[in-house]
């Protein structure tokens, strides 16, 4: 049994495929393709290129594995660069098809339940990063007293949604304040 069958992280990702049909040789062999310290999420049996093999998403990357006796392929998508994830559902397989640096890759046959959740773990990534990296809106311009208070009170209400962060908050309410 090879290695990456003791790995927590990888045993948890196959025990939630739903059908692992040409992948076990993928799964047994997946440590040799993995980076120190990159944890597995999800894995699904899937094609793309080469033939049947094993999509693999860790906290860094998309990967697709062939690990075959003759031809070993391995292709990856940093989850950074990837700009959209569409899951396209079939009658009981779907496919995956992933835009990266303006590249898009269809990886087919994916059973439905495992393409779903690896598109929706994508997508919930891309969402948070595009969250993360909008900026906080500008507060109205504030006039009197009570309009401060206001202000504070919205501003108090971004800080606790996580839109601002509290550094933000603390620079924007010394600004209010010094209007009083």
């Amino acid at each position: 049994m090879a290695e990456g069958a003791h790995r927590p992280d990888i045993q948890a990702a196959a025990d939630r495929m739903a059908t692992k049909f040409g992948s076990r040789r993928e799964i047994r062999h997946l440590v040799d393709y993995l980076v120190e310290g990159e944890a597995v999420e999800q894995m699904a049996g899937g094609t793309f290129g080469p033939g049947i093999g094993l999509v693999v998403l860790t906290d860094r990357r998309l990967l697709f594995v062939k690990d075959g006796l003759v031809a070993k392929v391995a292709e990856d998508f940093m989850v950074g660069k990837i700009s959209s994830v569409q899951w396209d559902p079939g009658s009981s397989h779907g496919t995956l098809t992933v835009t990266s640096s303006g590249d898009k890759a269809e990886i087919e046959n994916i059973h439905n339940n495992d393409g779903a959740r690896i598109a929706d773990a994508i997508q919930h990534r891309l969402s948070s990063a595009r969250s993360a990296a909008s900026p906080a809106p500008a507060p109205t311009p504030v006039s009197g007293e009570d309009d401060v208070f206001e202000a504070l009170r919205k501003l108090g209400e971004l800080r606790d949604k996580g839109v601002i962060t509290d550094a933000e908050f603390a620079a924007k309410k010394a600004e209010l304040l010094a209007r009083i």
